[in-house]
């Protein structure tokens, strides 16, 4: 009998496992113009012990961001700048958003899901669940799950050991929010720990 190598590829591929479609909320999660939810951010260390902490998240295409913790510490993104301004010492800092991309790269899956591929190679874990693996060998692996269509959890190990987990409690696309939601409030007689803040 003739060797067809056509049918011995096909008869292989159709006995091997098939690799699962990743879940419809993924695909559709760069596309997303304006994400809203409450979220709780979780750490485990060996250091620090159990924290949490919980606050609202506004995300919208373009680089915006704006997160205001509970506890009145506020992280804003234009899109241009990352500022982040805690009223307990009244200080803040501002870095360019590229830089703080580059030096956290989780960073830039909230404010930038279409550059995902290019850090992460993304792989259904069943279910809702993705798990993302790293490109690099300078960061973490992560898995992220969804529920109602939207993300719903990111969780990763940092580089110092400690698990991290961030939960929106009640992702919903908003409607597209004025420019000054994404600017930074940061009142007079604040100090900057970086220069001409």
């Amino acid at each position: 009998m003739a060797f067809r190598p056509h049918a011995f590829c096909l008869a292989a591929l159709l006995a091997g496992p098939l690799a699962a479609a990743l879940p419809g909320w993924w695909t559709a999660f760069p596309k997303v113009p304006v994400l809203a939810s409450r979220f709780r951010q979780e750490s485990d260390s060996a250091v620090f012990g159990k924290m949490a902490r919980e606050g609202n998240l506004l995300l919208a295409r373009g680089g915006k961001l704006k997160v205001t913790y509970d506890s009145g510490l506020t992280v804003t993104s234009d899109g241009r700048h990352l500022v982040q301004y805690d009223p307990d010492t009244r200080t803040a800092q501002r870095v360019e958003l590229a830089r703080a991309v580059r030096d956290f790269p989780l960073l830039g899956i909230l404010l930038d899901p279409a550059r995902i591929g290019t850090l992460y190679r993304a792989e259904s874990a069943g279910g809702e669940a993705v798990k993302l693996v790293p490109r690099a060998p300078d960061i973490p692996a992560l898995t992220a799950t969804g529920r109602k269509g939207l993300l719903h959890t990111l969780e990763w190990t940092d580089p110092t050991g400690a698990r991290q987990r961030l939960e929106l409690l009640d992702a919903k696309v908003a409607p597209p929010p004025a420019p000054s939601a994404f600017k930074a409030q940061v009142p007079a007689g604040t100090r900057w720990a970086t220069p001409n803040g």
